[in-house]
């Protein structure tokens, strides 16, 4: 099995790339996303809860007593040390959240790729886990017209989340792969099968450390 992360600034367009590696690659793939691991292990009951409950105070919590995500959002991000302390919490906790899942796919023995998307790849030392990283690149103009009409971001609030993403240059050195998605999906298409073809070697068991 190899383990692959998918990772890119916003508007490049993984989702639609993990949306064509689900076509391509059906049941021989294995796409978890680490937005979602981090929503898992926030859960009442599961890894994170207790802790953030105690860090933020009830007032995240809805009236199921779950984590709110508009008001832990709004709370996390009006305090940076909040979420340099938040962080600390759950990035450690979706790690072991993959880690588990990797070794569950390895055990069934049925997933020959194994994708893991997240936008923090690089900075969060998944090159540790990974077997190789894959940058999902679009020109900062497709990007910022994406994130205006799919999202109906201002111009501000983009510059403010592009300047606080790693540059290309970084997303470069840091990946084996570069898949451009600037356009045609066939393209896009004709590049991940070109990718997933290819032979590079025998794969590295660098998960487990």
């Amino acid at each position: 099995m190899k383990i692959v992360g998918i990772t890119g600034g916003v508007g490049a367009g993984k989702s639609e790339v993990m949306r064509l590696l689900t076509e391509l690659l059906s049941d021989r793939c294995y796409i978890l996303i680490a937005d979602e691991a981090a929503h898992q292990v926030e859960k009442k009951g599961e890894d994170c809860y207790d802790r953030l409950v105690e860090l933020m105070s009830k007032d995240i919590l809805s009236e199921d007593g779950e984590i709110d995500k508009g008001a832990f959002a709004a709370k996390l991000f009006s305090d940076p040390t909040l979420r340099e302390q938040v962080n600390s919490i759950v990035h450690p906790a979706v790690k072991r959240y993959i880690r588990k899942e990797i070794e569950r796919q390895l055990r069934e023995g049925k997933t020959q790729w194994f994708f893991i998307e997240a936008a923090l790849l690089i900075e969060d030392g998944y090159e540790a886990i990974c077997d190789e990283l894959w940058y999902v690149w679009a020109s900062e103009e497709v990007r910022r017209k994406r994130l205006s009409e799919s999202r109906g971001y201002s111009r501000e609030k983009i510059d403010h989340i592009f300047a606080s993403q790693n540059t290309e240059e970084i997303f470069r050195a840091h990946c084996q792969v570069v898949i451009e998605n600037n356009g045609e999906l066939s393209e896009t298409k004709r590049q991940l099968l070109a990718a997933l073809s290819e032979e590079r070697g025998s794969l590295s068991e660098s998960w487990k450390r």
